[in-house]
C-alpha cells in the first residue's frame, strides 16, 4: 500500500501522453514530480511575465511583419481597394458625362451605396478599411498595431493602382485624358476663348476641405465602429451603411460648396488619388500632397479627440497599440539607458 501511494504520487498529469510510445514501450511514462515550492516558483514567473511593461516591438506589433495572416488580410484590403477606385472613377466619369442636372448628386449617391457593399464584402476578410484614413486612425487609436497599419496602407495603394489601371484598359484615351481618370484634380486645363484656360480652385482651399472633411467623416462614422457599445447595439450593416452615407454627403458638400468645375471634390482616400497619379501622371500630381497631408492631419486632431472625451462617454476599449502608449514606451526607455 505504502510503495503503491508513493507511486502514485510521483504521476504527475500535465498534458496527454503518446500512444505510439506507450504502446512501444509498454508501460506509461513516469513523471517526477514538482514539489509546492516549484509550482509555487511557475506560477509566480508566469505573473512576473504577465506584469512585464511592454517593449516597443510589442507595441509597433513588429509581429505582424512576419503574420501570415496579416499579409492574406491584406489581400482582402488590395481586391477591396481596387474594386473601390474602379467602380468610383467610373461613376465620376459617367456622371459627369451625362447630361444631367446635378451630376454631383447623383455621384454622391452611387458612391454612399457602392462603399456600404465594398465595407460589407471586405470586413469579414480584413476588417474593412480600403482607405488609409481608417488604417493610419486606427492604429492612432490603437485598434490595430502600427506594422499591420502600414501592410493595410501599401495594399491598399497597389489595389488602388491596380484598378486605375482596369479603368485605363476600357476606356478611350479621349476620356482618359478629359476626366484624368476620375482622379483627385485640383484644377484642369480646358479650352477657353482665348486658347486654354485652367479652372479650379486654389491649393490652400483644397488643403483644408481635405482637413474638415476628413475629421468629419472620422467623427461622424468611424467613431461608431470604433465604439463596441455602438458597433454591437447598430450591426455592421448599419453602422457601413451610416459610412457609406456620411462619405457620400462629404462628396456632395465639398463639390457644391466651391462650385468650381476642374475641382474633384474632397478626396479623403488617399490611396484613390494616388492609384490615378501612378497611372495617368501629368496634372493628377501637382497639389497631391494634400490629398495625404490633409487626412493625415485629420487623424490625428480626431486621435487628440478620443483621448480629450471622457471614457465613459464612449466605452471604447483601451487598446494596446494606442499611440500614446507608443510614447510612453519610448520615453521609459530612454530614461532607462540614461540611467
Amino acid at each position: 500500500m505504502a510503495a503503491n501511494a508513493a507511486n502514485s504520487g510521483l504521476r504527475l498529469h500535465a498534458g496527454s501522453m503518446d500512444d505510439e510510445e506507450s504502446q512501444i514501450s509498454g508501460r506509461s511514462k513516469i513523471q517526477p514530480a514538482s514539489t509546492p515550492g516549484q509550482e509555487n516558483w511557475i506560477v509566480d514567473t508566469d505573473q512576473k511575465k504577465q506584469q512585464l511593461p511592454p517593449t516597443i516591438s510589442d507595441i509597433l506589433g513588429l509581429d505582424d511583419l512576419f503574420s501570415l495572416e496579416v499579409w492574406r488580410a491584406s489581400v482582402g484590403e488590395l481586391l477591396g481597394t481596387a474594386v473601390l477606385v474602379f467602380m468610383l472613377d467610373t461613376i465620376v466619369i459617367s456622371t459627369i458625362e451625362s447630361d444631367i442636372k446635378m451630376p454631383n448628386l447623383v455621384l454622391s449617391a452611387l458612391a454612399a451605396i457602392i462603399i456600404t457593399i465594398l465595407l460589407l464584402a471586405v470586413h469579414p476578410v480584413s476588417g474593412g478599411h480600403i482607405n488609409p484614413i481608417i488604417s493610419f486612425s486606427a492604429a492612432l487609436v490603437g485598434i490595430i498595431s502600427l506594422s499591420k497599419a502600414l501592410i493595410y496602407i501599401v495594399a491598399q495603394c497597389i489595389g488602388a493602382t491596380l484598378g486605375a489601371l482596369a479603368l485605363k484598359a476600357v476606356v478611350s484615351s479621349t476620356i482618359e485624358q478629359s476626366f484624368s481618370l476620375g482622379g483627385c484634380t485640383l484644377t484642369v486645363v480646358t479650352a477657353g476663348p482665348n486658347g486654354p484656360v485652367e479652372i479650379g480652385i486654389g491649393t490652400a482651399q483644397a488643403f483644408w476641405l481635405e482637413i474638415i472633411c476628413s475629421f468629419i467623416f472620422l467623427f461622424a462614422s468611424i467613431w461608431m465602429a470604433y465604439d463596441h457599445r455602438q458597433a454591437k447595439e447598430l450591426g455592421h450593416v448599419l453602422v457601413f451603411s451610416i459610412v457609406g452615407v456620411v462619405l457620400g454627403l462629404l462628396v456632395f458638400v465639398s463639390t457644391t460648396v466651391t462650385t468650381q468645375k476642374g475641382y474633384a471634390g474632397a478626396g479623403m482616400n488617399p490611396a484613390r488619388c494616388l492609384g490615378a497619379a501612378i497611372v495617368r501622371g501629368g496634372r493628377l500630381w501637382e497639389g497631391h500632397w494634400v490629398f495625404w497631408a490633409g487626412p493625415g492631419i485629420a487623424c490625428v486632431a480626431f486621435y487628440l479627440y478620443t483621448k480629450i472625451i471622457p471614457r465613459n462617454h464612449h466605452r471604447s476599449k483601451a487598446y494596446d497599440h494606442d499611440f500614446y502608449n507608443i510614447v510612453k514606451v519610448v520615453f521609459r526607455n530612454q530614461g532607462e539607458r540614461k540611467d
